[in-house]
């Protein structure tokens, strides 16, 4: 059987540092720079009010009962099911009870929206202007150029996110351009991220997107507290309680041959 033809390309040495090494450094720099940037662009957190903080955390107490219920026994469980689901349907941790199914304002009026909007606005500023100049430094600069293989094989559909800026139909699917090693670089840098400045940092794209997010959490601005309190009752109701710890002493002898 004949062995597949190994495709060889003979590049010169100096592309690591002068191209590859160099795309790194810079990415790896400009992550740094948006966390920092980050930090400087954010508000300082508003105290919120006491009945808000209550209604959040009564919710969260609600859910954890719900996906944690295993390690309460079946007379705790519905000890403690039984109050929560009254208390929801009463609406006990409302933070504003009057409002009760009135229909709720313009958001676009709520002081809280418009400053979770600023700092999206914000966060796609300190995302988008450095990306945009790395992009354009690296197509005037280095596009078209082949900087190295990968030590493992590949699928022909990775053909197009690796070689971007290279016009090659033939080339095999491992070799990756200038161009794709940026993109990989700004996708994949998160431990490095993690390493240098924590894991709670704001130099992934993804993870800062996501705390931007106005909504992001159980009980956002937008939405109706009531409707979710009635929801998570309904939820209760209907869950299946298992105990963990049912017939443990018989599984123990079992185990141990007792």
């Amino acid at each position: 059987m004949a062995q597949p033809v190994v495709q060889t390309i003979h590049r010169d040495p100096a592309l690591f540092y002068w191209i590859l090494l160099p795309i790194t450094i810079v990415m790896i720099l400009t992550g740094i720079l948006r966390h920092y940037a980050m930090i400087l662009l954010q508000s300082p957190p508003k105290k919120q009010p006491l009945p808000k903080l209550r209604e959040a955390r009564a919710l969260m107490r609600g859910i954890n009962l719900r996906n944690n219920n295993a390690v309460l026994s079946p007379s705790s469980f519905r000890a403690r099911k039984a109050v929560t689901i009254q208390a929801f349907k009463e609406g006990a941790f409302l933070a504003d009870p009057d409002a009760k199914g009135k229909p709720k304002g313009n958001p676009m009026t709520d002081p809280a929206m418009m400053e979770g909007m600023m700092g999206m606005m914000k966060g796609n500023v300190a995302m988008m202007v450095p990306q945009t100049l790395i992009m354009g430094w690296i197509n005037a600069f280095f596009s078209g150029f082949v900087i190295m293989k990968l030590p493992f094989p590949l699928t022909p559909q990775f053909k197009s996110m690796l070689q971007s800026g290279v016009g090659t139909r033939d080339l095999d699917v491992r070799w990756v351009s200038s161009l794709s090693w940026y993109f990989l670089t700004l996708f994949g840098l998160q431990p490095v991220y993690n390493f240098i400045l924590g894991s709670n940092n704001s130099a992934s794209q993804m993870s800062q997107q996501m705390a931007q997010m106005p909504g992001a959490g159980p009980m956002g601005p937008e939405q109706d507290p009531d409707k979710l309190f009635n929801a998570e009752a309904e939820n209760l109701e209907v869950v299946e309680h298992h105990w963990v710890l049912e017939g443990v002493e018989d599984r123990l002898l079992a185990r141990w041959g007792m």
